[in-house]
C-alpha cells in the first residue's frame, strides 16, 4: 500500500519545489524573517472530530501569539473524501509550498501524531525535501505525542487525569491506539507498562498493531475484571473509535469484551479533546521555535 503512494508523493514534492524555486529566484535572499507554524494531523471525516483540531489550533495560537498557524493532513484517503464533500484540505507538501509562496522563512512543523510511526517519518522526509536553498531559511519538525521518556510520563499523568470519575479501582480502563507496522509501535506496550506501575487495571491496545484485543481480553479475564471503560488513545474520536471500539458489530472491542462477560462503557472523546494531552503537543513546538 505504501509503495503505491511513493511515486505520486515524489512527483508532488518535485512539482512543488519547481514552483517555489522559480518564485524564489525572483526574490533572492533578501526576504524579511517571517515565522510560521504548520500543524499536521492524520485527519478525520467525522464532523464531531473537528473539536479536537479546534482545541489544538486555539492552544497553539494562545501559546505562540503573533505566529501564523497553518494546517495540513497526511491521509490522502481522508483528503479525497473531504474534497468530495466540498472541503479542500492541504497535504503537507502543498501546505509547505503555499507557505514558501507566502514568504515564510522559518517554519515549525508540528506532528499531531501519537507516535513516530510511518506517517511521522513520511512527514520528516517531506520536511527535509523543503529544506533547500532559495526556499525556507529554516524548517524543523516537532516530535509527536510520544517520543521521549518525559513524554510517556506526561502522557501517563494525562491518561490518569482523564479517566472517568465514576470508574472504580476494580474496574478496567482499556485504551485503543491505532497501531502501526513501524517499530515505533513498541511505544504502546511501553506506555502500558508504565501505566500499570501506577494503576494495574489500565490497559493499552491497538486496532492495527500489538497488543491486540485478544491479548487484552486474556489479561482482563485473568484479573477477573467485570467492567471496563473503553477510551480512545487517538487524537480524534473518528471511524476507528466509533466502529472498531464502540460499534455493535461482532468484531468491535465492545462486542468482543461483552461476549467475554465484561460490561463495557465506551467514552467517545479523542485525546486532543483534553487539555492535558494538547499541552504536550503544543510544548513540543518549543524545540523547533527555539532555533529560529
Amino acid at each position: 500500500m505504501k509503495k503505491m503512494y511513493l511515486m505520486p508523493l515524489i512527483v508532488c514534492v518535485a512539482v512543488c519545489l519547481a514552483i517555489v524555486s522559480a518564485h524564489a529566484g525572483h526574490h533572492g535572499h533578501s526576504k524579511p524573517v517571517k515565522k510560521g507554524i504548520l500543524l499536521v494531523a492524520f485527519g478525520s471525516t467525522i464532523p464531531e472530530a473537528q473539536v479536537s483540531f479546534d482545541n489544538i489550533d486555539k492552544a497553539t495560537k494562545a501559546a505562540y501569539p503573533g505566529i501564523a498557524v497553518r494546517w495540513a493532513y497526511t491521509s490522502s484517503i481522508i483528503r479525497h473524501k473531504m474534497a468530495q464533500q466540498g472541503h479542500q484540505l492541504d497535504s503537507p507538501q502543498v501546505a509547505m509550498a503555499k507557505m514558501v509562496e507566502e514568504g515564510f522563512t522559518h517554519v515549525a512543523v508540528q506532528s499531531l501524531h501519537t507516535i513516530g510511526g510511518a506517517e511521522f517519518h513520511d512527514l520528516l522526509q517531506t520536511v527535509h525535501a523543503f529544506a533547500y536553498p532559495g526556499g525556507f531559511k529554516r524548517i524543523l519538525l516537532g516530535n509527536p505525542l510520544l517520543a521521549t521518556q518525559r513524554d510517556i510520563e506526561r502522557t501517563v499523568a494525562a491518561i490518569r487525569k482523564t479517566i472517568p470519575a465514576a470508574r472504580k479501582p476494580d474496574e478496567a480502563v482499556v485504551l485503543m491506539g491505532h497501531g502501526t507496522h513501524h517499530p515505533a509501535n513498541a511505544f504502546y506496550a511501553a506506555l502500558m507498562f508504565q501505566l500499570q506501575r501506577q494503576d494495574p487495571n489500565v490497559f493499552v491496545g491497538c486496532v492495527e498493531g500489538y497488543p491486540e484485543i485478544d491479548a487484552l481480553k486474556a489479561m482482563l479475564k485473568e484479573k477477573k475484571i467485570k467492567k471496563a471503560y473503553l477510551m480512545p488513545f487517538m487524537s480524534v474520536a473518528g471511524d476507528h473509535v466509533i466502529n472498531d471500539m464502540a460499534g455493535d458489530e461482532a468484531d468491535s472491542w465492545k462486542s468482543i469484551l461483552t461476549a467475554a462477560g465484561i460490561t463495557c462503557v465506551p467514552v467517545l472523546k479523542g485525546t486532543a479533546e483534553y487539555k492535558a494531552f494538547v499541552d504536550i503537543w503544543v510544548d513540543h513546538l518549543k524545540g523547533p521555535l527555539a532555533h529560529f
